[in-house]
């Protein structure tokens, strides 16, 4: 990857770290390189730093000169980022660097993710760390792992080991907004053995391929309607099984429990002589989803080709799952009442995997209230039970309860006045951010998240407004000076 991208870009210091980001890949629990870096980076400019048991890097750095006595900041966010592309992008997130390019006034990745999601929120970190003539006091970064996995790093982090009482979160994505608080969640992990039949004789294989949906994040977008793939192939599959004799022999659908399944692919058996019909059917469910979906995910395609399998589910299990599956929910099941506008509690079918042998599923609840998670997960383990299929709940992180009383809020929305002319508003997420957790073990933490403009996270064609990170710098350093200057 070329750095010509950046060049010209401000502030430079930013952008240069958030090209080190696109360079190291950073696919969350295989962050190890880039923390690796980043610690020698922090011990070559004489800075404090440090690995804790659960993998997340601290870094201090001392307040500058006259501030020692200032209220003590941690700076935070998370190193990993999630790793989409396209069904027709080869890029292996192991080991290829992210290649962004600049579209009008965006920085937008083709394909893949751009990892702007938190990528952008720990460069402006370390550019803080970097500055020698920033106004500060004592400045702690905590770059957690394994953020986007399920909060690892966060959930990891030991009660003790920081000082600061105050935290910037640098993880949200709406410029011109500060983040009060967030919904926590929880994971249901449904996992299913089974024993294989053979391919009915006189069948031929052929894959069927939903793909063309937006995707995006499974807590900021879910209220969007945006398609479902894996749901939406499995309402095909339920319906092409009234007029053929379907066999199933895999389906395989998303890739990462926090972001909507874009694509779903199913494996199936059907008579040899009936593959026109197959395809005509799958031309009519086109035309009626692109329907439904108009000016939301108008772009879906339904394909089929040839394939080969040496097995299929049996009867039995391929009515159990796709059953199963057609039911399970999915998407905004509840808005707040407390806080107009805001999804209270949501779920996101993120991932299945099915074949002859085993069947997996993965469904993340998100809720304002750990009891709205709670009673959602356990409808969806008590609808597999019906089938005497195992769920397993877990992963469990607590939300972010507002206080919309701040002192640190009360001083960033005086910042943002002074230095833009205008008054910011303050939000509530239905997603998951690490302050919730960070906050359960530091009892009193102050903490006000935000962030540049970044749209499509968790999906690829992910962008960030360029604009909005020199903008997002400057409230960041005018932040840490009156954090410094305030009375104590």
């Amino acid at each position: 990857m070329s750095d010509s991208v950046f060049s010209g870009l401000e502030p430079a210091a930013v952008w240069s770290h958030f090209a080190t980001l696109c360079r190291i890949p950073r696919q969350s629990k295989a962050e190890d390189a880039l923390r690796n870096h980043l610690l020698d980076w922090a011990l070559g400019r004489g800075l404090a730093a440090e690995v804790d048991g659960a993998g997340n890097l601290i870094i201090r750095k001392p307040a500058s000169p006259g501030h020692e006595a200032a209220p003590g900041v941690v700076l935070q966010g998370h190193l990993d980022m999630v790793c989409q592309a396209n069904a027709d992008t080869p890029h292996d997130f192991s080991r290829d660097p992210i290649r962004p390019r600049r579209d009008g006034g965006w920085l937008v990745a083709d394909g893949t993710t751009l990892g702007a999601d938190n990528g952008i929120g720990v460069a402006l970190i370390l550019a803080a760390l970097e500055d020698k003539y920033l106004i500060h006091g004592p400045l702690e970064a905590l770059f957690t792992v394994d953020e986007e996995a399920g909060m690892g790093g966060a959930q990891g982090l030991a009660s003790g080991v920081l000082q600061g009482r105050l935290m910037l979160n640098l993880d949200t994505e709406d410029w011109g907004e500060f983040y009060l608080g967030c919904a926590g969640g929880v994971d249901v992990n449904v996992r299913r053995a089974s024993q294989p039949a053979t391919v009915p004789a006189g069948h031929v294989l052929r894959r069927i391929a939903l793909t063309g949906l937006r995707g995006g994040h499974s807590g900021v977008d879910i209220h969007e309607e945006r398609g479902n793939a894996i749901k939406l192939l499995v309402r095909v599959l339920r319906g092409l099984e009234n007029h053929l004799p379907l066999r199933l022999a895999s389906l395989e659908g998303g890739s990462a429990r926090n972001a909507l399944p874009r694509e779903a692919r199913a494996l199936v058996a059907v008579p040899a002589g009936r593959c026109a019909e197959l395809d005509a059917q799958l031309d009519a469910w086109q035309a009626l989803l692109r329907d439904e979906l108009a000016g939301v995910d108008a772009g879906i395609t339904l394909s089929s080709a040839p394939a080969d399998a040496d097995a299929v589910l049996t009867e039995a299990e391929q009515a159990l799952w796709l059953a199963s599956l057609h039911a399970a929910p999915h998407g905004v099941r509840r808005w707040s009442l407390a806080v107009p506008g805001v999804v209270e509690t949501s779920n996101n079918l993120g991932v299945v995997s099915i074949t002859p042998t085993e069947g997996s599923a993965n469904f993340m609840v998100r809720s304002l209230r750990d009891s709205g998670s709670t009673a959602l997960a356990e409808e969806i383990v008590s609808l597999l039970a019906l089938s005497g299929t195992p769920a397993e709940v877990s992963g469990h992180y607590p939300g972010w309860t507002p206080n919309p009383s701040s002192p640190l809020l009360a001083l960033c929305q005086a910042a943002y006045a002074r230095e833009f002319g205008g008054e910011s508003q303050v939000k509530v997420i239905h997603a998951g951010l690490e302050c919730g957790i960070i906050g359960a073990k530091y009892p009193g933490m102050d903490t006000v998240s935000f962030g540049p403009t970044i749209r499509g996270a968790h999906a690829p064609g992910e962008r960030v407004d360029i604009d909005s990170v020199g903008r997002a710098w400057q409230l960041f350093t005018a932040i840490l000076a009156d954090i410094a200057r305030s009375p104590r």
